[in-house]
């Protein structure tokens, strides 16, 4: 197991952290983070633990399980009864109004929550007691000072906060709209959040959830008396929105804002959000060198993820390419946001031009995905050939792509004057260029889908059901109760991480799982907010397991280890149960996480937190277990079959406790793969293992094997001889099953 490493973002220049292959930024040489495969991503600055607070902030925001719950009572969360002849999981997803409230570690979160004021300040209460009082706002939170700039080193240039007022004679949040257009790159090295605000800015639906009641935020000249010089914004913070508080006061140089800023002197949406983003951050310098993805989550409570793209041959290979732009022109059609980049191999490489005008070590922008007809009039129209083109914008306003289908290509004489009207091609260094995605592939490496669960049942585009789980990882000197036991390369611990259990119920499922660290802060006071390497592997596991693993299984999937905020996993799962375990790097570390687990059906998904069967006041009475035993049914042949072959199945039965598999069609040599994990009071029973042909009108008994329980009386691995109810010689039946067995006296050994 090797861990990568994230430090150092986009715009900032890279130093000194050399694995094979290149870093989108920097360390800061703080990093320690190790060998091994690198899968780029740039540096995540997270943020400070956001605090409880008891305001609720304003309006009903996507996300997060409440203080009310359906149908039952718990500590702190009163019921609420509904007449209604909805579903509670429909009444969930079409009213996110019914359910409030902050999570507690381990439950499981729903996709509806309110937003949670920052700081425990509540944007509505404070503009009102600015307007009474007739003074504008200062933030206490965020002062004009040095230290909302800067978390180390000395300030350059003398910074005077000024508000827009100040700056120009007509302030507006908004002028002429909001475009992807509006935003430029200040001095600060945060083209990966300009880059992130870009995307957003040309999806209203999603920017009117970032910069809520807009128009009441906007300047009314006509009522100058209004206006208190206070704004406030949402973002998506470990697993809830929150609505962050800011005043109008801005960093400037010589009357010039020095940070994001806009085309209009006098817009001031941009820099208004970069300044509350600065917040949560910590202050302006943190988001020097960062995270493409944490931004676009941040935006949308959506889950990024990394493609790289020099794996996979993809500038060759048209299949593998023609496959990945179908996934990103479906992200994007549906909502989502994407950006790409091109890593900087070393420092001298980070912000230097290429000869087709891209720039290494920076994030851009995608702001269209689309298949482009080819040629003129009815012939276009006719005509099959079309072209997989993307749009791009540099966040810095300016330095295009010059290469094929650039701004004043020849290339664009095959498309229609009206075809390129409505794709928005300009003859301006604006920064925005359309290139093919086979060019994109060739010569960027990275790009970031962000996309957007959709758990509405009323879409009819695929639906997703999200568990979302609150964990930590934590020390005790009591390996039972320690969870924080590092990544498989430390076995002695490993099974003391958190452990989630979840079920893929269809025969093969597309799984997407996120796990998320608390974002830090970066402060003066605390410095600067590190992430820890973190990762997770997902183990199947017995079709009955309840309690934790101790041993390994079969690993069916891992991600990778990264210092990153998030990491992310797409795959491919059989039915079956699995355990995710997600660790830290190295053991002893300690801090919080999110879980996410997307699936096609519900997976009940949930924490195991015991070790073994508890003792209660009727172990006594009833007895309590005295070995575990492991019972792996891999498969049989020879069975009895009919000319299309049998479709069997088997089942584990134990003390009254049954374990089925899946039924395996057409074969006479089925492979089953099944397990199950009983906890045996009575050793004295056989474990029967049977085997059954699945009909139509009624099953068909194919044979059982009984299994021996002393563990000094089995092998490992058995291929027995299937034998009838009553008993008879094994040989009057056909078939034999393979099954290994493993028992131990010790209940936490499997």
């Amino acid at each position: 197991m090797r861990a990568l490493s994230s430090d150092g973002g986009l715009g900032k220049p890279a130093r000194s952290v050399q694995m094979g292959a290149g870093l989108l930024g920097a360390p800061d040489g703080q990093g320690k983070i190790v060998k091994g495969r690198l899968m780029q991503m740039p540096l995540a600055h997270s943020l400070r633990p956001l605090q409880e607070c008891g305001s609720q902030g304003k309006g009903c925001r996507v996300r997060l399980v409440g203080k009310r719950s359906f149908g039952q009572q718990t500590a702190g969360r009163p019921s609420l009864s509904l007449t209604s002849c909805l579903c509670i999981p429909t009444i969930h997803r079409l009213c996110p109004t019914l359910t409030q409230g902050p999570p507690l570690i381990g439950d499981v979160v729903t996709m509806f929550s309110c937003t949670k004021a920052y700081e425990d300040q509540n944007y509505s209460a404070l503009k009102r007691a600015c307007l009474r009082r007739k003074v504008l706002f200062e933030d206490p939170h965020f002062p004009a000072t040095d230290d909302s700039l800067y978390y180390k080193g000395t300030p350059g240039p003398t910074v005077r906060w000024k508000r827009p007022k100040d700056i120009c004679d007509d302030p507006r949040l908004f002028v002429d709209g909001i475009s992807s257009h509006d935003l430029h790159q200040g001095q600060v090295g945060n083209c990966w959040f300009v880059a992130a605000c870009s995307s957003l800015a040309s999806r209203e639906s999603l920017w009117q959830k970032v910069i809520p009641d807009w128009k009441e935020q906007e300047w009314n000249p006509e009522k100058p008396d209004s206006y208190a010089g206070i704004f406030h914004f949402n973002f998506w913070r470990f697993g809830e929105w929150v609505d962050v508080v800011v005043d109008d006061r801005l960093p400037t140089v010589n009357n010039q804002l020095i940070y994001c800023h806009s085309n209009s002197k006098n817009e001031f949406w941009c820099a208004l959000v970069e300044k509350a983003y600065a917040k949560l951050a910590g202050c302006y310098q943190a988001l020097d060198g960062g995270n493409t993805a944490d931004a676009l989550v941040d935006f949308t409570g959506g889950v990024s993820e990394p493609i790289d793209l020099t794996e996979g041959d993809l500038a060759t290979d048209e299949a593998k390419r023609s496959q990945l732009f179908e996934r990103v022109l479906k992200v994007h059609s549906r909502g989502g946001l994407i950006s790409a980049s091109i890593k900087a191999m070393t420092a001298a490489d980070m912000e230097t031009r290429l000869a087709c005008g891209l720039v290494k070590g920076h994030a851009y922008a995608v702001t269209d995905v689309r298949k482009v007809r080819l040629g003129h009039g009815l012939l276009a129209f006719f005509k099959s050939e079309k072209l997989d083109m993307i749009r791009l914008r540099n966040p810095w306003g300016e330095r295009e792509w010059t290469g094929p289908w650039s701004d004043t290509s020849e290339e664009w004489q095959k498309v229609s004057k009206s075809e390129r009207e409505k794709m928005g091609v300009t003859v301006q260094d604006d920064g925005e260029f359309w290139m093919t995605f086979e060019d994109m592939c060739r010569y960027f490496t990275d790009i970031i889908k962000c996309r957007l669960i959709n758990t509405s049942y009323l879409s009819i585009h695929k639906t997703w059901e999200e568990a979302r789980l609150r964990g930590a990882w934590t020390r005790h000197e009591d390996p039972q109760q320690n969870r924080s036991g590092g990544c498989i390369n430390h076995k002695d611990t490993f099974f003391q991480n958190p452990q989630y259990i979840f079920e893929v119920k269809k025969p093969e499922d597309e799984v997407l799982i996120c796990i998320q660290q608390r974002p830090k802060r970066s402060t003066r006071r605390e410095g600067k907010g590190e992430n820890l390497a973190i990762g997770f592997d997902i183990y199947k596991v017995e079709e009955n397991r309840q309690y934790r693993m101790h041993s390994l299984q079969h690993k069916a999937a891992s991600s990778i280890y990264i210092n990153s905020r998030s990491v992310f996993l797409r795959t491919e799962l059989p039915e079956g149960r699995y355990v995710i375990i997600p660790t830290t790097f190295e053991p002893g570390h300690t801090g919080e996480f999110l879980l996410r687990v997307f699936t096609d059906v519900p997976s009940n998904c949930r924490e195991l937190r015991l070790d073994e069967p508890p003792r209660t006041c009727w172990s006594s009475l009833c007895g309590y277990p005295q070995q575990v035993t492991q019972v792996h049914v891999l498969g049989a042949a020879g069975l009895k079959d009919s000319s299309t072959g049998a479709n069997s199945y088997v089942i584990i039965k134990c003390e009254g406790e049954k374990v089925r598999s899946a039924v395996q069609r057409g074969t006479s040599t089925p492979e089953y793969n099944v397990k199950g994990i009983f906890y045996r009071k009575k050793l004295s029973q056989p474990i029967t293992v049977q085997v059954w042909n699945h009909r139509v009108l009624k099953d068909e008994f194919l044979g059982q094997v009984h299994l021996k329980t002393a563990p000094d009386d089995l092998q490992d691995l058995h291929s027995l001889h299937l034998q009838d109810r009553s008993g008879r010689q094994p040989s009057d039946l056909p078939g034999i099953v393979a099954v290994r067995v493993l028992c131990s006296a010790s209940l936490t050994a499997v």
